[in-house]
């Protein structure tokens, strides 16, 4: 095990704790199965290319849009359910959305140099019907900059101390 495994474990769990605590507070969805991969990713890559603002929130971005597009061109109305009805049309419709999302994401990712594996599950959230409104997707993007600026936050302070302490 590496020696910031310990730090990285209890850090994925800070970073998740502010926009937790934001949802529990105003009752929105501001924490998603997506984040926790983004925040997984922070905790124990911190700093480089992988973790640039530009790269999570912007991939983030990219995936919220081609969510509501796909699901409100293809599957308005719907929602991905845990049993449904085979070889029905919305079925149909909804995998064609999320199909259709993920194409998008990946391509806009790719094009955009914004690339962030989790914003593919983000995506799927959006284009399966489970949080399709303009708004969830405002709350999905807001969250995710909460997430990385509590890491621009916390890696600025240990850079500050690091070099503090070279100082001394």
């Amino acid at each position: 095990m590496r020696e910031e495994a310990p730090f990285s474990t209890l850090y994925v769990g800070a970073l998740l704790a502010v926009p937790g605590l934001l949802a529990w507070v105003t009752g929105r969805a501001l924490l998603f199965p997506s984040l926790g991969p983004s925040a997984f990713l922070l905790a124990t890559v911190r700093t480089g290319e992988v973790t640039s603002p530009r790269r999570v929130v912007g991939g983030h971005v990219i995936g919220v849009l081609a969510g509501l597009v796909a699901y409100h061109t293809i599957a308005p109305g719907l929602e991905v359910t845990a049993s449904a009805p085979m070889l029905t049309v919305a079925q149909l419709r909804l995998v064609a959305s999320g199909i259709l999302a993920a194409t998008l994401t990946s391509g806009g990712m790719l094009a955009t140099e914004t690339v962030h594996p989790p914003a593919c599950a983000t995506t799927l959230i959006v284009s399966l019907g489970l949080l399709p409104s303009v708004v969830d997707g405002a709350l999905i993007v807001f969250a995710v900059v909460v997430l990385v600026l509590l890491h621009a936050l916390v890696t600025d302070t240990q850079s500050f101390a690091t070099h503090r302490a070279r100082d001394d």
